[in-house]
């Protein structure tokens, strides 16, 4: 007598769809850069850049230094929404 066998039977159940997040990731400083108008976030930069070399006594020789320090921070206020756009 020989051993009969049953094709395997195949679940018709499909997985449960993958949901997904929506993205959380901070904008891109030149995706902010786009949405501010350009002279109001240069005058933004140059205030923030201005206290910086204040808070210092002016020294000479950091004013790069400054401007990218104040650059950084306004594009990461206007990102987070910190800041108003000015449009």
């Amino acid at each position: 007598m020989a051993a009969t066998t049953t094709p395997a039977t195949r679940s018709t159940r499909r997985p449960a769809p993958k949901t997904t997040k929506p993205s959380l990731r901070p904008l891109r400083a030149d995706a902010v850069a786009a949405v501010i108008d350009p002279d109001h976030r240069r005058a933004l930069i140059a205030q923030i850049a201005y206290y910086r070399a204040e808070r210092r006594g002016f020294e000479p020789g950091h004013d790069a230094e400054d401007w990218l320090s104040a650059e950084a921070e306004v594009d990461t206020a206007l990102t987070l929404g910190v800041m108003k756009s000015g449009n």
